[in-house]
This record gives C-alpha cells, sequence and structure tokens, in this order.
C-alpha cells in the first residue's frame, strides 16, 4: 500500500490540539489521522515518519463503527473508518495548522 493511501487525513478536534501540544516525560505530542481500514501499525508509523518527517515512538490504532443515521424517510449507517492515535518523539513536532 502506498504511504499516499495509508493516510488519509488528520483529525483536528478539540482533544486532538490539546493532545498534540501536550508532552510525556520522554515523548512529544500525540497526533490523531484517519487510516485506510487495512492499514497495520508499522504501515502507519512508516507513512508518518516519511510524510512529515519526524521519529514515531508509538501507534495505537482503532476501529470506528459507523453510526444509524436518518436520511429522509429511511435509515442508513455512517462509514465505519479507522482512527490512528500516533506519538512522536520529543524532538518532532507536526505542523497541522
Amino acid at each position: 500500500m502506498d504511504i499516499y493511501h495509508t493516510i488519509i487525513r488528520p483529525l483536528v478536534t478539540e482533544k486532538t490540539t490539546h493532545q498534540a501540544r501536550s508532552t510525556a516525560k520522554n515523548h512529544g505530542g500525540t497526533y490523531s489521522f484517519e487510516v485506510h481500514d487495512e492499514a497495520n501499525k508499522t504501515q502507519i508509523k512508516d507513512a508518518v515518519e516519511k510524510i512529515y518527517g519526524v521519529k514515531v515512538v508509538n501507534v495505537r490504532t482503532a476501529n470506528r463503527a459507523g453510526k444509524l443515521r436518518r436520511f429522509r424517510f429511511r435509515f442508513s449507517r455512517t462509514p465505519q473508518t479507522k482512527k490512528a492515535i500516533v506519538t512522536v518523539d520529543r524532538d518532532s513536532h507536526i505542523d497541522l495548522f
């Protein structure tokens, strides 16, 4: 899988913005990305390191189920997505804004 197909988009919310600015003892900030459903942690790590030029320390993934929504006279589901939370090295930083 191509690195530009692995990462779909960064997730920018109030919570992820706060997590990106906070640092732990030996780690930098954490950044959230929407990733391809079939991407594994090593593929996500390689893609983030090559695209943004940072050192990745840890990758956590979560599958987000689609929600049931009402469209006009029927019900449908929003798409299922996969989210990756990437922790970077203390000396690394990603400029998303």
